[in-house]
């Protein structure tokens, strides 16, 4: 309370006298943490489209000073490693160790001591969103490229650009596996699959329904960095995303954005857009969500995933309120057809033939099922538990700032599938594992397995074969 002398008058005798009061003043709060975001911008559009032009250079460099201190980001392809479609699969562990540390003795070191001696390897850190106190839906360019020469719409943001090399991502566009038509092998025609070319594409091959919810999953819908508002991120009023902006040809091209269920910002969890391949032998959706189906998440999406949660902002950006019984239904059915990546290595239990599987690939399948431990959760024939874990990664480290990212406690994730694994780089639910390498040598710390290097290399061998 802060207490201030201040001068009143008071009436004798019919004359004003001045005479010194004490009164009390208090000091006003400070406002609380909000968890709404301002519906009316602070500034117009064209000062704010100048200013975030402005500050872009600064930003994109701090982040990419980040990923080169964390990482090799060189394109170094795996000798005879493909996806569907033919490009390169990445190798090599990128993550960068502290001066003077080996990843044998750091896996030899206790939990306790690589926290309280800082050597948790940064790369192993939570990653930040490219521009993490801002964040946002980012596209990879090759992706906007695409979009732009074939609807004309422009994903291009003006404050903002990917981060990741092309090389690190998966290949594009990706194959389409349909489980209703595996005699078709990848149904995609080598072709990006927009509201351009859906139709000569796939009727034919879907019933109406399907065909519909096709049709839903790449039609633009307002979102909240692409919209026709005056507090979007791209230069000119929009028509919105789709749902096949991230999840390409149903599978993903690594498009980033925060999630939309933490608060406060710095605490919120940069996304990597997991496929939707596989999306009928799921049941838990979203990374820590837990929606029970994927007609919720469908819904969920465009209700609150496209608008941070914000049911405010929504309503003024233009929300597309789905249709439960019809559209979500549509939607949801065709998701449902999306199949894994044929594994020509593995039997009808998703567990390798030895006829076909190299001695490498099955060393790699024992190790899976007993000293790595990676079955406790990754169950086949479609390795997956369709349960939550909590790695609690923060053993290791002490809570920290990173580019605006507060990098402590994830809590628990869910098992994601890991049939065709090797044609979704990044890893793990943020991003921050460029290769199949770094995940092997991040879980031989988290799990505590000491794995020699022979082992890594050939536990990484079979999830190539997933």
């Amino acid at each position: 309370m802060l207490r201030k002398r201040r001068r009143f008058p008071f009436v004798v005798a019919g004359a004003a006298v001045p005479a010194l009061l004490t009164v009390a003043v208090y000091a006003q709060p400070k406002p609380p943490v909000s968890s709404y975001a301002s519906v009316t911008p602070v500034a117009d559009f064209k000062s704010t489209m100048a200013k975030m032009e402005g500050e872009k250079a600064a930003i994109n460099k701090k982040h990419s000073e980040l990923l080169a201190a964390r990482y090799d980001l060189g394109d170094r392809p795996a000798k005879g490693v493909a996806m569907s479609r033919g490009k390169a699969v990445q190798e090599g562990v990128r993550v960068k160790l502290p001066a003077g540390m080996t990843w044998d003795k750091l896996a030899a070191t206790a939990p306790d001591e690589i926290r309280e001696k800082g050597l948790w390897p940064a790369g192993f850190l939570p990653l930040p969103h490219p521009n993490h106190p801002e964040g946002g839906m980012l596209f990879p360019k090759h992706h906007i490229d695409e979009i732009k020469k074939q609807e004309g719409r422009d994903l291009t943001r003006f404050d903002l650009d990917y981060d990741l090399p092309a090389h690190l991502v998966p290949e594009y566009p990706p194959a389409i596996f349909l489980t209703t038509r595996p005699d078709l092998g990848d149904v995609s025609q080598g072709q990006v699959v927009t509201l351009m070319n859906y139709f000569e594409l796939f009727s034919g091959l879907l019933n109406p329904k399907q065909l519909e919810g096709l049709r839903l999953l790449v039609t633009p819908f307002p979102q909240q960095q692409f919209n026709q508002t005056d507090d979007r991120r791209s230069a000119l009023p929009h028509r919105g995303v789709t749902c096949f902006d991230c999840h390409v040809n149903g599978h993903t091209n690594a498009a980033t954005h925060l999630v939309g269920d933490i608060r406060p910002q710095e605490f919120r969890h940069r996304l990597d857009t997991p496929p939707l391949r596989g999306v009928n032998i799921q049941r838990l959706f979203g990374s820590q969500r837990a929606l029970k189906s994927v007609e919720d998440f469908t819904e969920f999406e465009q209700r609150a995933a496209y608008f941070d949660g914000d049911p405010v902002i929504a309503t003024k950006k233009g929300v597309n309120i789905l249709e439960r019984g019809s559209q979500v239904h549509f939607m949801a059915e065709f998701q449902a057809l999306l199949d894994f990546p044929p594994a020509p290595k593995l039997n009808i239990y998703g567990r390798l033939d030895p006829a076909k599987a190299s001695e490498a690939e099955m060393r790699g399948e024992k190790l899976f099922f007993g000293k790595a431990q990676c079955a406790v959760c990754h169950i086949p024939p479609y390795y997956t538990d369709n349960l939550m874990h909590n790695l609690k990664a923060e053993r290791f480290f002490k809570p920290q700032m990173v580019n605006g990212r507060m990098a402590s406690a994830d809590g628990p994730i869910k098992t994601f599938p890991l049939r065709g694994v090797r044609e979704s780089p990044p890893y793990l639910h943020d991003g921050r594992l460029l290769t199949l390498e770094d995940t092997v040598e991040f879980f031989n710390l988290i799990q505590e397995l000491k794995l020699t290097e022979a082992e890594k290399a050939d536990l990484v061998a079979f999830l190539r074969a997933l």
